[in-house]
């Protein structure tokens, strides 16, 4: 039973996990943009943020600082602020990158040494995306512990439990992205037009999850 390893109604966690992993956001978007714009071994580097950021954020409502924020909401409206406003920088960048010019093969080989360089920060990218996702801060910090008896010993065992399941299901759901990212990248090649409307709605996508998230 899983309640030994001081884990509250384990078969709900599992099924809450499932529906908020399913649900379209801005990591599973990156990871999923990142695949079909520079390929899998890219996004793999953007998945493995991902899964950093969501260990970094169980560790932390271990720490404790789920009761600092519920004990300021203040402090977590700024988080939201940062967080929406870091999700409408990466979509005016989308957006931005529609304009540039792909006259000849000259202009697409700089882009693509363009786009080398700057695969570094594919990581760093998804990792503040995932830091700064309220969403996830909110499920981490409030969901997550709901389901963990704070009278067990060890303390850190529940959580470890639990974030095993999560970061197994956020990997494969991911990958799945990733493969499905290449294959959508591979049926539009040689179609700019539809890698252009692909872009565009990515980018509207994440200036949407800004201004909700602002607005919320």
């Amino acid at each position: 039973m899983m309640e030994t390893f001081g884990v509250i109604q384990f078969w709900t966690f599992l099924a809450g996990v499932v529906v908020i992993i399913l649900m379209p956001g801005p990591n599973s978007l990156f990871v999923l943009k990142t695949s079909m714009v520079q390929g899998p071994k890219h996004a793999w580097r953007a998945l493995a943020a991902v899964l950093l950021g969501d260990g970094i954020l169980i560790l932390l409502s271990y720490l404790g600082l789920a009761s600092m924020l519920l004990a300021s909401p203040e402090l977590f409206r700024w988080i939201r602020y940062l967080g929406a406003a870091y999700l409408l920088y990466m979509g005016v960048q989308i957006l931005l990158s529609l304009r540039q010019p792909k006259a000849n093969a000259d202009a697409q080989e700089v882009q693509a040494v363009a786009v080398a360089i700057k695969t570094g920060s594919v990581f760093r990218k998804s990792l503040l995306l995932s830091l700064t996702n309220p969403k996830a801060i909110l499920f981490f910090l409030s969901f997550f512990i709901q389901f963990i008896d704070s009278g067990f010993t060890p303390n850190w065992l529940p959580y470890l439990v639990l974030a095993v399941v999560l970061e197994i299901i956020s990997l494969l759901y991911l990958t799945t992205l990733i493969y499905a990212g290449a294959a959508i990248a591979s049926f539009f090649k040689g179609q700019p037009k539809a890698g252009q409307a692909g872009n565009l709605l990515l980018g509207l996508l994440f200036t949407g999850f800004a201004v909700r998230l602002a607005l919320a």
